[in-house]
């Protein structure tokens, strides 16, 4: 789990209101992962607390103001999702089917356990060729991610590529 409690310095300068703060994942009963996929998981909360766009669409699809705290937990085919205000308090929770996006959560991970023996094995050129295989399946989860979260949650691109590393892990068995 992570928390540093801060708002990004530069979000807090410009008084961006719609970020995350404070991210959790729980992972009660949930096996011991590679080193690999571990270090994935740091580096996005680490990334999406430093730099993100975030904010939860509220009744009649008005956008309520931040920062968030976001709690995801996998529970059977779903992620829950449990978004709170920075004191904690719950704002909204809901839901997410992960049938949609479980194709592409396999295809990452066949090229994610490729990429890392690659890096092994394999040739810069050959690493590059995996890598840029890698990134074209992560932008395809964020890409969905996002259209499922239509209606719920508005983020950037670049926050939805770190949610979808975070759903990845949660998935890890």
């Amino acid at each position: 789990m992570a928390d540093d409690g801060q708002t990004p310095g530069s979000q807090q300068a410009a008084g961006v209101a719609h970020h995350l703060v404070r991210i959790e994942l729980d992972e009660t009963g949930a096996p011991r992962r590679s080193p690999e996929a571990e270090h994935e998981r740091a580096i996005a909360i680490y990334d999406i607390l430093e730099e993100n766009s975030f904010a939860l669409v509220g009744p009649e699809g008005t956008v309520l103001e931040g920062p968030f705290n976001l709690y995801l937990r996998a529970e059977g085919r779903h992620i829950r999702f449990d978004i709170r205000d920075s004191t904690d308090i719950e704002l909204g929770q809901f839901y997410m089917a992960l049938g949609p996006m479980r194709r592409v959560i396999r295809d990452y991970f066949h090229v994610c356990d490729t990429y890392y023996e690659a890096i092994r094995t394999k040739t810069p050129s050959q690493i590059q060729a995996i890598d840029m295989g890698r990134r074209a399946l992560h932008n395809e989860g964020a890409d969905i991610l996002r259209g499922r979260l239509d209606g719920r949650v508005v983020t950037d691109e670049m926050t939805a590529r770190r949610l979808f590393t975070l759903i990845c892990v949660l998935q890890t068995k």
